[in-house]
């Protein structure tokens, strides 16, 4: 019989909510914002975006 995954277990469990992803070609790298503040937070250095945050346009 199958079971669901645990709760409380620090996965993520779809989209982060809240934060935007912009691609800077400038410094080839993905820049992370917070959809509230319009702050950036961080960067990716391998050049891949992040996992589970939506992309601006």
């Amino acid at each position: 019989m199958a079971v669901n995954k645990p709760y409380g277990d620090n996965a993520r469990k779809g989209a982060v909510r809240d934060r935007s992803q912009t691609y800077n070609g400038k410094i080839d790298r993905w820049t992370k914002r917070d959809a509230e503040t319009g702050q950036f937070m961080d960067q990716k250095q391998d050049g891949k975006p992040f996992k589970g945050v939506r992309k601006e346009k």
